[in-house]
This record gives C-alpha cells, structure tokens and sequence, in this order.
C-alpha cells in the first residue's frame, strides 16, 4: 500500500528537518541534504537518524 498523501506532506528529515524524496517502489525515503535513506516497513516510515543508510 503506498504511504498516504497526508503522510507525505508533513513528513521531513529528522536530521535537517529538509524536505524528502519518496521512493516507494524501493520501500525508502530519501533525504537529499543529508545524503540518506529510510527504510519503509510493512507501510510505515522507519525516520530514525541511527537507521537511517547513507546514500552514494
């Protein structure tokens, strides 16, 4: 199930607080600034800096 549209428009880093890329077909979510991404699992958003993988 794709994340929910109100979801998305709140949803910021919880590192810079920037704005997000959401890759859904990848379960992640990207942040551009700080080079990360977040997993998805089981259709919620895992935005946990200490998570979090570094993107290349």
């Amino acid at each position: 199930m794709p994340l929910a549209p109100e979801l998305k428009e709140i949803l910021a880093c919880p590192k810079c607080k920037g704005s997000l890329e959401f890759h859904e077909e990848r379960a992640e979510i990207h942040c551009p600034r700080c080079r990360l991404a977040f997993a998805i699992r089981d259709d919620i958003p895992v935005m946990l800096v200490d998570e979090a993988r570094p993107l290349p």
